[in-house]
């Protein structure tokens, strides 16, 4: 299939490279210039975003949040203004579920179809096709995606309709948040405690209470590899848009308000350009460890 893909991120550059080993042809555009991996170097490289979805049947977007989707997505310049008429879209940018909602309605007022996209998973999920996607939108847009998305995903899920794939991709953040910050202070007690960090993991790697996350990040935090597989900034871009989608929704969380403010912390320090799991360095030194 012709496939426009917009934006080329950590997980941009992942979904194009499986696209392409399924036999697609790609044309790739991206806000910031870039070299293409070599994976990638089969890909069209656009001139802009009119060029890069003209006369596709379906559009990919995966950009860093609701302002640099707006900007892709709207305006004279923007895929809705030059996709082909009954183009499908679809959107895996981790945005606030309102702005989707009215993507949706943009969409649809220009004869196209939209569906929020957004997915779970980080560089390696990316590159090796194994990300889990959740979906919003008219089921049949969904069934028509699905066979594209085998190639990408480890899982697919429908939602519902438009937006509710966007509000679950922020639930599920709400719980990576939350994992991620009492795993800090979690390794942080372990290493005042003097636990060995092998047998520490060990059994972390086995109890009820178990995940991949605490798997990976756990020993990546206890090795100090802080090497960015989702930056911590874009942690934060999260955390905000799951306040502000709390407080629409009229739910407190204030848990992850707090945690928001720990991340926002961590930027102001200098660490927004690596992993997420770089909050844990601010335990670390809190507890004196340096």
């Amino acid at each position: 299939m012709e496939i426009g893909f917009i934006g080329l991120g950590i997980m941009g550059q992942g979904m194009v490279r499986n696209l392409l080993r399924a036999g697609h042809s790609v044309t790739v555009w991206n806000r910031t210039a870039r070299p293409l991996p070599e994976d990638l170097g089969t890909a069209r490289v656009a001139s802009s975003v009119a060029d890069a979805v003209a006369d596709k049947p379906l559009v990919m977007i995966c950009v860093t949040g609701p302002e640099a989707q707006q900007a892709c997505l709207q305006g004279a310049e923007g895929a809705f203004a030059n996709a082909r008429a009954g183009a499908l879209i679809a959107d895996a940018t981790t945005t606030d579920p309102a702005v989707s909602l009215d993507l949706a309605q943009a969409a649809s007022a220009r004869g196209l179809r939209y569906l929020d996209t957004p997915v779970f998973g980080s560089r390696n999920e990316a590159w090796e096709g194994r990300l889990d996607f959740v979906c919003g939108g008219a089921r049949a847009d969904y069934d028509a995606l699905t066979p594209i998305l085998e190639s990408l995903a480890a899982t697919t899920h429908y939602l519902g309709g438009n937006s509710k794939g966007a509000s679950a991709k922020l639930i599920g953040n709400l719980l990576v948040a939350a994992q991620m910050a009492s795993l800090g202070e979690a390794l942080a007690l372990a290493r005042r405690a003097g636990l060995d960090p092998e047998a520490l993991m060990g059994y972390l790697d086995v109890t009820d209470f178990s995940s991949a996350l605490i798997r990976g990040v756990g020993r990546d935090t206890l090795a100090d590899d802080y090497a960015p597989n989702f930056y911590l900034k874009h942690m934060l871009k999260d955390a905000r848009l799951i306040g502000r989608f709390a407080r629409d929704s009229g739910v407190p969380v204030p848990l992850s308000a707090l945690i928001a403010e720990q991340y926002q912390g961590a930027v102001n320090r200098g660490l927004g350009d690596l992993n997420a799991s770089a909050l844990h360095k601010i335990a670390f030194e809190m507890s004196g460890l340096g």
